[in-house]
């Protein structure tokens, strides 16, 4: 057997991919742009190329492919994807080589590496909560990922937790999605600013270069990190919009944790890294709401970026016919050279 594997995680923007060995080093890593604006076959000869400069890198044929890819699939194909636009891709489709290969959802697979080498690693039942431009989570039970019957398991990014909100991106209203993800809580506090510019309070941090005391140029997009520094200085409209983004999370994780009991919740992606910011009134709104029981506690993810090809590493392994893949992996791999 090869002593490599391909990992290729695939997102809408770009594609993280690597060589992962038998014993867990990080051999390279590289990335690519992901053309999905040119159509999804460009996005599948690209992918096709990607890994064959992985595995001409590498010096010889990999054992396996992993990858790691968005919307509905299952190990064996991209079935849809709104993101990119593809549908019925087989997994053979993306690979050039004849190996095996194995196709995971990305929150998933990224949810698969914290089990078995990140926040989950001593967990069997736990919430992977990537809190990123949208929201996903990864049901993890008895130590993997669990899709559902369909594929769809873990969309918590559309429980419906205000009844009488704002139209979500999916046509359903009050999605958690629409208060929480990091792109939400930019644009609610750029909209309230717009709104209310006579007593919105912008701060002069966010101010034009020109001019300490110019507003912000509403052609600017706010981000989810600013929108964190401002409530920590105790800018009131973005007080207003986190104290939203806390309370629909508090909703939804205690309908998930009232469902499925986990051992913990693991808070990763853009919002998550705002610390104790978020998760200490989130751990607190979270057991106010659950009266009669404790809480799960809150964990920050620690894979961060390298959790989707950590977790397509895994999956190569597996095709390969390695189950156990990550169980003997030392920590000190993770200090491999990385590409962020």
């Amino acid at each position: 057997m090869s002593s490599f594997v391909v990992a290729l995680d695939v997102g809408g923007t770009s594609m993280k991919g690597g060589l992962v060995g038998r014993s867990g080093e990080i051999i390279l890593t590289d990335r690519r742009v992901t053309p999905r604006d040119k159509g999804p076959a460009v996005v599948v000869e690209a992918i096709r190329s990607f890994i064959d400069e992985l595995a001409v890198a590498g010096g010889g044929t990999p054992a396996g492919v992993g990858l790691a890819v968005p919307g509905l699939v299952t190990a064996d194909a991209a079935l849809y994807s709104a993101n990119i636009g593809w549908s019925n891709v087989p997994a053979a489709d993306f690979v050039p080589l004849d190996v095996p290969v194995m196709l995971g959802h990305d929150v998933r697979t990224g949810g698969l590496a914290e089990s078995v080498l990140g926040a989950g690693r001593e967990l069997s039942d736990f919430l992977f909560l990537p809190i990123g431009t949208g929201i996903a989570g990864a049901v993890i039970l008895k130590g993997e990922p669990y899709g559902g019957t369909a594929g769809w398991g873990g969309e918590i990014g559309h429980i419906p937790v205000f009844p009488n909100g704002e139209t979500c991106a999916c046509g359903q209203i009050g999605c958690l999605e629409t208060y929480a993800s990091a792109s939400a809580v930019g644009r609610r506090y750029s909209a309230r600013v717009a709104a209310t510019p006579a007593t919105s309070g912008t701060p002069t941090s966010l101010a034009t270069p020109a001019s300490a005391a110019s507003p912000v140029p509403l052609a600017v997009p706010v981000t989810a990190e600013q929108v964190a520094a401002l409530t920590a200085s105790g800018d009131p409209v973005a007080m207003e919009v986190w104290d939203d983004a806390v309370e629909a999370l508090s909703l939804a994780l205690a309908t998930y944790t009232l469902l499925l009991d986990p051992s913990a919740i693991v808070l990763g992606g853009g919002l998550a890294e705002a610390g104790r910011l978020l998760s200490d009134p989130l751990a607190e709104r979270l057991q106010g709401r659950l009266a009669f029981r404790e809480a799960p506690p809150l964990r920050p993810a620690v894979l961060g970026v390298r959790a989707g090809m950590l977790g397509a590493a895994l999956l190569g392994w597996r095709a390969a016919g390695v189950p156990d893949a990550g169980a003997t992996w030392p920590l000190d791999v993770l200090k491999s050279p990385w590409v962020a």
